[in-house]
């Protein structure tokens, strides 16, 4: 199902209302005088973007990817250095950022394609834990404790350190990315990647080079990881090497799992429940005990089982198939 049409079903119509919301946040913001809530938002919208790309090869592919973040890590890091040596114009660092996001995912994927389910897992996990180590012993950026860094700039056209102009720029491109995956997914690329996912080796005996389809699937979505580390790294001026921790490949996991593997509005669903339950058990918890509230993952924990055990298409399986609707409307 395309973009446009998936937004015509009755569960369309629930997404839909999310993007509107989403489209008008900072005016919502302002409106409330709720400036917080903007910078929830942006984050959540640059969280959607990566979790989509890691849809790609994970909802679609089957492919589970636990070195991710490094992406986020790449885009964020190239930003940050050039920014570091005086290169303020985003018209030279994005491109550059995802490029090398794009160069790395094309490394590793060369590799890490050629093996299968746990050893596919740890190889991409040993590649990202060594451009970790390497940012953590960059002493020229920060080292582990990071580095603060100038916003991209692009005169003339939009101001990064307006925070709504920042935040639309994200959103744009968060729907721009949702278009790329809807086109992705029912294109004869997309399907022969989902066709590998069930039997790899009937794709191949039916004359379709699924290693190299694989490795183009891989590589588009570590430049879209790119793209989200470039405005990661921008939304906060600040770079380190906790952007690529294992920790944040495990969220991306947790948030595509948790909204819908291999559905189109899945990972927005997801990332959104992610940050809302963070946001809010965070001081429910602190009101029972100062601090408990750092330690919210072990209330989200169980409540992701539960969403595991009833309902295994994760938050999208909860609207129920546009048949449902129309059987019970």
């Amino acid at each position: 199902m395309s973009f446009i049409a998936s937004l015509r079903t009755p569960r369309g119509l629930i997404t839909a209302l999310l993007l509107v919301i989403l489209a008008v946040l900072p005016l919502l913001t302002q409106a409330f005088d709720q400036r917080y809530l903007l910078s929830i938002g942006t984050r959540i919208v640059i969280w959607a973007i990566a979790a989509v790309s890691l849809n790609m090869i994970l909802g679609y592919g089957g492919l589970v990817s636990f070195g991710h973040a490094v992406f986020f890590g790449i885009g964020g890091y190239a930003v940050g250095i050039l920014s570091h040596h005086g290169v303020a114009s985003g018209w030279i660092q994005w491109p550059v950022a995802i490029i090398a996001a794009t160069l790395w995912a094309a490394l590793v994927g060369a590799l890490s394609l050629r093996t299968r389910g746990l050893y596919f897992i740890m190889i991409t996990l040993a590649f990202a834990q060594l451009v970790f180590y390497v940012g953590g012993g960059l002493e020229a950026y920060g080292a582990d404790d990071g580095l603060n860094i100038s916003r991209s700039r692009f005169p003339g056209v939009i101001d990064l350190r307006d925070k709504a102009s920042f935040y639309w720029l994200c959103f744009a491109l968060l729907c721009g990315t949702l278009w790329f995956c809807s086109r992705f997914a029912n294109s004869r690329f997309g399907l022969v990647i989902r066709g590998a996912k069930s039997n790899d080796l009937r794709m191949t005996a039916l004359g379709f080079p699924v290693f190299r389809y694989r490795l183009a699937a891989f590589t588009l979505s570590g430049a879209f990881g790119g793209l989200a580390g470039i405005l990661l790294a921008n939304e906060g001026a600040y770079i380190s090497p906790a952007m690529m921790s294992w920790v944040k490949s495990g969220d991306l996991i947790v948030i595509v799992v948790l909204g819908g593997m291999g559905t189109l509005f899945g990972p927005l669903y997801g990332t959104i429940a992610f940050f809302v339950l963070e946001e809010s058990l965070k001081p429910i918890l602190d009101l029972f005990h100062k601090g408990w509230g750092e330690y919210w993952q072990i209330v989200f924990g169980p409540m992701l089982v539960l969403i595991a055990l009833y309902a295994k298409g994760g938050i999208d399986s909860l609207f129920g198939s546009p048949k449902e609707w129309r059987r019970h409307g």
